[in-house]
């Protein structure tokens, strides 16, 4: 048995008509059932769908085999034991900065700078290579407000179409990082079943590449 951990909400739209391609699909419907494991029509595949920051935390410690997860949730995941197999290139938006519109042209002088965000260790990292002084704020939501009430300087989230930042004033301005889902791989899952996933992963990989 094969257990694929699936990421909620927008990401899931996207992931359940690429497995469909591959010959997976869920027995029940995930956005209206409130079970937590899902069968599927093929019986050595089950699938699990949780919060996305939660996908690899679950693929790392083995409780799933694989799991389907935006680069963004990879890049803040602290801990080994994944493998990185395969870029789905489903659900693709970008890791961005961004200030108010006001802002757009104000020098970064050399005091610290006050940064929100819920992606800080790429936050952390994007300032440090800058050699700018940042303090990272942590925030679960809403990161758009804290320019707004002066509570950061600048924001670092995900970008999509621009929409919201616009609807707040707010102009994107230096990329960080393209993101999009990956699928990955409990390491000792990959040694001992290999044979399960090795088929299905040459499936997916032939089916992105047909809509690339």
């Amino acid at each position: 048995m094969i257990t694929l951990a699936l990421s909620k909400g927008r990401i899931l739209k996207q992931t359940l008509p690429l497995l469909k391609e591959v010959g997976i699909e869920l027995l029940d419907d995930p956005f209206t059932s409130r079970k937590l494991i899902f069968a599927t029509n093929r019986e050595d595949v089950q699938c699990v769908v949780i919060r996305a920051t939660d996908v690899p935390t679950y693929v790392q410690f083995g409780a799933a085999d694989l799991g389907i997860v935006g680069k963004d949730g990879l890049m803040e995941h602290e801990g080994g034991g994944l493998c990185e197999l395969l870029d789905l290139k489903i659900a693709k938006c970008q890791l961005m900065t961004a200030v108010r519109a006001q802002d757009v042209d104000r020098p970064r002088d050399q005091k610290r700078i006050r940064v929100a965000s819920k992606y800080v260790k790429a936050a952390r990292q994007y300032y440090e290579s800058k050699h700018i002084q940042a303090e990272i704020i942590k925030l679960y939501g809403a990161m758009e407000l804290a320019p707004l009430v002066g509570l950061a300087d600048e924001i670092v989230d995900l970008v999509e179409t621009g929409s919201t930042l616009k609807a707040n004033n707010l102009v994107a301005q230096e990329l960080i990082a393209d993101i999009s889902c990956r699928l990955i791989a409990n390491a000792a899952s990959m040694r001992v079943k290999h044979q399960l996933i090795s088929p299905l992963v040459n499936r997916l990989e032939e089916v992105v590449a047909q809509t690339d």
